[in-house]
């Protein structure tokens, strides 16, 4: 009786799938989302494609933008890929030196973000409220005000060197918004370490415990049972929260800006602000928008199909 029973009951599901309500209910649901995407991302990236292969005015040299594909010309995109290697790569050092910023302040940020985010969702207990509150309260404070707080602690006279010097005892005149490498990269981890906290904890917290309660019941140890079961489980999340970290890090330009303001820490972030702001250079900063936006396509790739196999070996 049961399987008669239940094969009964799927069909029935199956007829109340076929209703012409439930039919139109994802697509409505959908609408809004596919309407936010065409009016805010597929039409600004196709007037970047417009800028990118336009031309520019010989006289004010201001962009002029092509809107018909089959006019569109690769000036712009050809003199920015033609100056990145060889000895005329200008741009090519600050290509690779955002490249290196941007893994070196990721991994640092899981490392700080791993275990703070382990901690309030699997052992905090009670403090659990006010811990996430911690947490969330960056947020209330706006990312330029974070960084001008650190200027102004980096200083020649700030309280970094006051403490270095203890007070005037020893020498304490390091110069840390010279242009130091070391200092834009703390800088990254310090602005974006709590968007990958945040993700991490919201990943971690849904883990089923009774995994972990399993492997404990069958002899494994604390760190066994984490190698084991609670970081294959939260490998999906970890990668989530490293691409939601490092992709606002690629176009960063204020970091750099305020704690070096050098040419020797610039990003790939502060080519694009000075050649928008460089009259007849707005195609070149559309190109290295493009750029970025295929870099950034290839760590999304590796994640949709990392969180793919997750879920077929779970189903």
């Amino acid at each position: 009786m049961a399987p008669r029973l239940a094969a009964v009951q799927g069909r029935r599901v199956r007829k109340a799938g076929r209703k012409p309500g439930n039919r139109l209910l994802g697509p409505i649901l959908a609408f809004p989302g596919v309407l936010w995407l065409l009016l805010f991302f597929v039409a600004p990236l196709y007037v970047v494609l417009a800028v990118v292969f336009g031309g520019v005015d010989p006289v004010f040299r201001t962009v002029i933008p092509v809107w018909n594909p089959v006019l569109w010309s690769s000036d712009q995109p050809s003199y920015v890929l033609s100056h990145i290697v060889g000895p005329d790569g200008f741009f090519g050092p600050a290509l690779l030196r955002t490249a290196v910023y941007v893994s070196v302040a990721s991994v640092l940020c899981l490392v700080i973000a791993f275990p703070i985010a382990y901690y309030v969702a699997r052992l905090s207990g009670r403090w659990k409220g006010l811990l996430l509150t911690l947490l969330i309260a960056p947020f209330w404070i706006s990312y330029m005000m974070r960084m001008l707080a650190w200027v102004n602690l980096l200083a020649n006279d700030g309280l970094v060197n006051r403490i270095i010097s203890l007070g005037g005892v020893f020498p304490g005149d390091t110069e840390w918004l010279s242009g130091k490498s070391v200092v834009v990269i703390l800088g990254l981890v310090y602005g974006y370490v709590p968007y990958m906290i945040i993700p991490l904890y919201a990943g971690l917290d849904r883990l089923p415990s009774e995994l972990v309660e399993g492997a404990r019941d069958l002899g494994a140890g604390r760190v066994s049972a984490f190698w084991r079961v609670t970081w294959p489980m939260s490998r999906p999340v970890v990668v989530a929260s490293v691409l939601l970290t490092c992709l606002p890090m690629l176009g960063d330009y204020f970091t750099s800006d305020l704690l070096s303001g050098s040419p020797a820490t610039s990003m790939v972030g502060n080519l694009i602000n000075e050649t928008v702001l460089t009259p007849g250079q707005t195609g070149q900063a559309g190109a290295f928008v493009l750029l970025v936006l295929i870099v950034s396509i290839l760590p999304m790739l590796y994640y949709v199909r990392s969180v793919s196999r997750s879920e077929g070996s779970m189903a």
